[in-house]
């Protein structure tokens, strides 16, 4: 549940990058960070975990209004991806007000997708969290890599391993090049706000 500061006239909502590791979490980051550094009022904090890292800032984001007469101020978090780290995972999901799932396009890939989402179910309902009512959108990263010559998944596979029963948002997208990485940012914000805004009545 968003953190309501009254005394700021605030609300806080926390927004997780969560999938396997290396698909792209904190690329996705690092784009958001250099597009809207004016907005962000923090640094970029690492947390290292051998081998592997969490990201987060907080930042105001573009001018979406505000929740109930409260400005929001939304924090950006990754998690580290390998399944070994799986308590840091959840350690990071407590609180979570929405998920972008980052999957990772290369068809070798495929089975650490599932795994990832499936563990992300599984640390949803260790806080009594439904993934079916979380808002969430996923993003089919590295769409890039075709043009390279590695074999990539179609977005119907895509779709048809991770969307055919959540039937949530989703976008074909490229972290490194930027593309359809603010779109995902903006889609995941305005879901998290319709959902605080009914939670907060």
């Amino acid at each position: 549940m968003a953190f309501v500061n009254l005394k700021n006239k605030e609300v806080q909502a926390k927004i997780i990058y969560y999938g396997p590791g290396r698909g792209g979490k904190t690329t996705n980051l690092e784009q958001i960070f250099s597009k809207f550094r004016q907005r962000i009022k923090s640094d970029m904090v690492s947390i290292k975990t051998h081998g592997d890292r969490t990201l987060f800032f907080d930042f105001l984001p573009f001018d979406i209004g505000k929740i109930m007469g409260y400005d929001v101020r939304i924090q950006l978090y990754t998690v580290p991806g390998q399944i070994k780290y799986n308590a840091t995972r959840r350690l990071v999901l407590k609180g979570v007000d929405g998920v972008v799932f980052v999957a990772d396009s290369q068809l070798d890939q495929r089975k650490k997708n599932l795994l990832s989402l499936k563990n992300l179910q599984e640390n949803l309902a260790a806080y009594k969290k439904s993934i079916f009512k979380v808002p969430l959108v996923l993003q089919y990263n590295k769409r890039d890599l075709e043009k390279e010559g590695v074999q990539i998944m179609s977005m119907e596979q895509m779709e048809k391993d991770l969307n055919s029963q959540l039937k949530v948002p989703y976008f074909g997208a490229s972290a490194v090049s930027g593309e359809n990485v603010i779109p995902t940012l903006k889609k995941i914000i305005s879901l998290t706000m319709t959902s605080l805004q009914s939670t907060l009545k």
